[in-house]
């Protein structure tokens, strides 16, 4: 593999590292400091809206800026809000409302960072020439695996380190993210024309972007306007939903009350496995069958994953399952990435994935809060088969709608691999109405 692609997935599992340590280092700092176990769920909360709007705004400059350049700066940005941390702490002690701030500062840089790398692909991929399957699998694959290592090693460096020491290793990786970023050609992150390149769904075309303030609507417009888009983006909320309500409330509240609290961890590892190995699988033959095929195997897979967690199991069994649930959910993500490629315009590409990447942030502490709901109502086996009915009710609709019947490139157009996405030969509506 070149150096492109190599800096590029580096960067990738650099920061989904960093953001994985973070997890569960920081809360156990803000405990440490704080004294109170509310002021970690405090320094979450205020950080949530803040990431939402910088995902929709931050879409709009990576549209209209080079991404590589709005990539660097956010990793630097989320850098310096965890450096600060312990700066502030030798300085003058920290305090509640500074994990608040610097919290929020953070969450500015994470959102648009992570959205400007995913905007970067297409380019990546031109550069190097190596198949957007197989460089969508294999960031997917890193991304398990660093959500696998990220946990243990929190746990590992806050037993042997002092939490300030701990917050230094988490900014490095930022800052390492943002340094390997730089590796990539500056020409990578422009934009293309809006005209240049028109989208590959047979209901939208390109069309003309407005300036202004209503650049930043761009992406609610074009997701409206996509039939194909619109339908994934649904089945990624029930996804994230889904999946959330699992890891976040259900399995923890079950293993409490069982007396097996010890064996979440194993499940969630399971997961992560089952993640990484789908999407593994994807990068080595994702090229080899049809994108619908792959598409229907991935959501059908996940759907059985759940099914079998539903009743609430013996452990083995659950964990078996989580394993079906990752796999199925690593083949997804990585098709629905490359779909991604295919279906939405380089030049709206920032506003479309911030824009998702929003409305997602928001889907997973949804998940959370109504499988607590319905835990308090009815307990955790009648939580875990309405979430398991969600995603059926999800996948069920997926697999029949008409809009992700078709998912095959244009035989006419040219391969996204010379630099092009698929070029919708018939023309359609503009995204956005003069």
């Amino acid at each position: 593999m070149s150096t492109i692609p190599a800096a590029y997935l580096g960067s990738h599992a650099l920061s989904i590292l960093g953001n994985s340590i973070a997890a569960v280092a920081l809360p156990l700092i803000i405990l440490q400091a704080t004294g109170s176990a509310l002021n970690t769920g405090v320094v979450a909360a205020s950080a949530a809206m803040p990431a939402v709007l910088a995902g929709v705004l931050g879409g709009a400059l990576i549209d209209r800026f080079n991404r590589r350049t709005v990539s660097v700066t956010a990793d630097l940005v989320s850098a310096a809000a965890v450096a600060a941390l312990p700066l502030v702490d030798l300085l003058w002690g920290l305090n509640l409302g500074w994990f608040v701030l610097l919290g929020i500062i953070g969450a500015l840089g994470d959102v648009p960072g992570m959205t400007a790398r995913e905007a970067l692909l297409p380019a990546v991929v031109r550069h190097s020439g190596v198949a957007a399957e197989r460089l969508v699998g294999l960031r997917e694959a890193l991304a398990a695996l660093m959500i696998v290592v990220g946990p243990a090693a929190a746990g590992t460096l806050m037993s042997m380190f002092s939490g300030s020491t701990v917050l230094w290793i988490t900014a490095a990786t930022s800052l390492a993210a943002a340094l390997l970023t730089l590796v990539l050609p500056h020409e990578a992150g422009d934009a293309v024309d809006a005209r240049a390149i028109p989208s590959a769904d047979p209901t939208v075309a390109a069309g003309t972007v407005p300036a202004g303030p209503l650049e930043v609507l761009a992406g609610w417009r074009f997701l409206r306007s996509s039939p194909v888009m619109a339908a994934l983006t649904v089945v990624a909320l029930a996804s994230v939903a889904v999946l959330a309500a699992l890891q976040g409330v259900i399995l923890p509240v079950h293993f409490h009350l069982a007396g097996n609290a010890g064996l979440l961890g194993f499940v969630l590892s399971a997961l992560a496995a089952g993640t990484l190995v789908g999407a593994g699988l994807y990068a080595g033959l994702g090229s080899r069958g049809t994108k619908r095929g792959w598409f229907a195997a991935g959501t059908v897979g996940a759907a059985v994953g759940v099914v079998l967690i539903a009743p609430l199991p013996a452990p083995g069994l659950i964990v078996g399952a989580a394993v079906v649930v990752g796999a199925g959910s690593g083949v997804l993500g990585a098709v629905t990435g490359v779909l991604t490629l295919d279906f939405v315009p380089d030049a709206v590409r920032g506003r479309v994935m911030g824009t998702q990447n929003a409305v997602l942030m928001v889907a997973g502490p949804l998940g959370v809060l109504g499988g607590a709901l319905i835990i308090e109502a009815a307990g955790p086996t009648t939580a875990a088969v309405a979430v398991a009915g969600l995603w059926l009710a999800a996948a069920v609709a997926a697999l029949i709608c008409r809009p992700l019947r078709r998912l095959e490139p244009d035989p006419a157009a040219e391969p996204r691999n010379v630099g092009q996405d698929r070029v919708n030969q018939e023309g359609a509506a503009a995204v956005e109405e003069q």
